[in-house]
């Protein structure tokens, strides 16, 4: 998959770039920063972990050989070397190598190969990118301002070729952005049906646009494995989604505390006064 390609497809779609950022924001809510891996650090490895299914981290040595911090290193830019170790790809073409034991990586496992990390949202993106085409097809369709989805047919003797060049370059000039929508014709003695509007194609009419996006949307936040309650959608009865507390709650059990436990090898590495922590997931008592 190309790194730059999952990175534009953030900003595609509303939901799709909402929730990695949303899920990161969890992940630091139980985050316990140290002087080996700080707040900001997280933030940068946490996302790249949520869009690209993995991070790196660069470990900084003090004069004995203890691990003392790590620093973020951008994922959209590492790859890994065939020989062992990894290069950051830099501007104008230029590289920057690293050893084995100088990264840590965190990574998704991948059923089909064990190199990179994998993000989970990969089976959606048909959806996604059907919802942008969706969207973009919509604006198309208003700025064109013809709306011409439609057979304007004629065919009344009375209707001369100087009227049906006029016709034609009326309906011509009827694209554009705040150009008229309707046009008037009159034929003396010409029939009722001497005029015919045709319509081959009309979106707005059948608004197939409110379907193919709540569709495509509910694939997405799927793939995201994201609650609708958590994803900003409105709920369409009047009950909504139910208990906002205990939705979050489970959310963050099922599936920010797993990714938690995939950052905790970060403590394999850190001197031990400076491993990071997690917040002591609450207590729920038993309803008696």
């Amino acid at each position: 998959m190309s790194r730059q390609g999952l990175a534009k497809l953030l900003r595609a779609n509303a939901h799709h770039g909402a929730i990695p950022g949303f899920k990161r924001n969890l992940l630091l809510r139980e985050f316990i920063p140290s002087d080996g891996l700080s707040v900001h650090t997280m933030r940068c490895a946490g996302l790249d972990f949520m869009v690209f299914g993995e991070a790196y981290l660069l470990k900084q040595y003090n004069v004995f050989g203890e691990v003392l911090e790590l620093e973020h290193l951008p994922t959209i830019n590492m790859r890994v070397k065939v020989e062992g170790g990894y290069v950051m790809l830099l501007p104008d073409g230029k590289e920057d190598e690293f050893d084995q034991d100088e990264i840590v990586h965190i990574k998704d496992y991948d059923v089909e190969q064990n190199i990179y990390g994998v993000p989970d949202y990969l089976g959606g993106l048909q959806a996604l990118l059907l919802n942008e085409a969706a969207t973009l097809f919509r604006r198309r369709y208003y700025s064109n301002g013809a709306h011409a989805g439609y057979i304007f047919y004629t065919n009344d003797p009375n209707l001369t070729e100087e009227d049906e060049e006029e016709l034609r370059a009326q309906i011509t000039a009827s694209k554009g952005v705040g150009n008229f929508r309707s046009m008037f014709v009159n034929i003396p003695g010409g029939s009722k049906e001497a005029i015919q509007i045709i319509p081959v194609g009309d979106f707005q009419a059948k608004d197939e646009l409110e379907k193919v996006k709540n569709i495509t949307r509910n694939d997405v936040i799927a793939a995201w494995r994201m609650n609708p309650a958590l994803a900003g959608i409105i709920p369409e009865n009047s009950g909504g989604f139910g208990d906002i507390e205990k939705i979050d709650r489970v959310y963050t059990s099922n599936e920010i505390r797993p990714i938690c436990q995939l950052f905790n090898q970060v403590n394999d590495v850190l001197r031990e006064d400076r491993w990071i922590g997690w917040r002591e997931e609450p207590k729920v008592e038993a309803a008696l």
